[in-house]
């Protein structure tokens, strides 16, 4: 067999299309990172609407100067909503690039730290029927002694509502590739399980029903790739 045809067979093997498919991802990703990052202006966080539908803000909280020194969001926002008779924890954090290293820290991380123990995990779908669209979150079940607390959480991606971390971690990279952005947000909302028969499925109904109100808000702070 001549040198062409030793060529053609190397070209044409699985390996070297393998090999291929990696180096060109390899470049994609390297130029992807090596423009000047498109970063969106974004209104501060703190002119989130302190109204919904049903909700008013009742409490604004601050982060501690401790967390945010770990955390490295460029901003933050805690507050407390309640619809008169339930309430709901609302925590975002915003980054705006992800190239330094700052990046949204996982709930399922976080909160064992304080103190916190997961009971259930998995993911929950939310219909919002003003958007005609449905999202999927995660949904945690956490206890601290005799309190327990529905946890619901994802990450907002441009227009993207993403559960999965691994996902997240893909779309960081092929944002980066097709719209010069790795600017994203971490969401969470926390409703406290009253101690009642059925209680969690009381809280989960909660939390759906306020993210379902505040959502639309969302998309205006967190806007699409343009």
């Amino acid at each position: 067999m001549d040198l062409r045809r030793q060529l053609a067979s190397l070209l044409t093997s699985r390996h070297a299309m393998l090999l291929t498919v990696v180096l060109v991802a390899q470049m994609a990703i390297l130029y992807g990172y090596s423009r000047e990052e498109n970063v969106p202006r974004i209104p501060a966080l703190s002119t989130f609407p302190t109204e919904f539908p049903g909700w008013t803000m009742v409490r604004e909280g601050k982060v501690e100067d401790e967390v945010l020194a770990v955390l490295r969001a460029d901003d933050t926002l805690t507050r407390v909503y309640s619809n008169g008779q339930d309430i709901a924890s609302l925590f975002m954090a915003y980054f705006k690039t992800q190239r330094t290293g700052q990046a949204p820290h996982s709930p399922k991380h976080c909160l064992p730290g304080s103190g916190w123990t997961p009971s259930q995990s998995g993911f929950l779908d939310i219909s919002l029927p003003d958007q005609n669209r449905t999202i999927t979150v995660n949904r945690y079940v956490v206890t601290r002694g005799e309190d327990s607390s529905v946890v619901l959480y994802w990450y907002q991606s441009l227009d993207r509502v993403v559960a999965s971390e691994y996902l997240a971690k893909v779309y960081l990279v092929t944002d980066a590739i097709r719209f010069n952005r790795t600017d994203t947000a971490l969401v969470r909302v926390v409703v406290p399980v009253p101690k009642t028969e059925g209680g969690v499925d009381s809280a989960e109904k909660v939390g759906v029903s306020f993210i379902q109100k505040m959502f639309p808000a969302v998309g205006v702070y967190f806007p699409p790739a343009t």
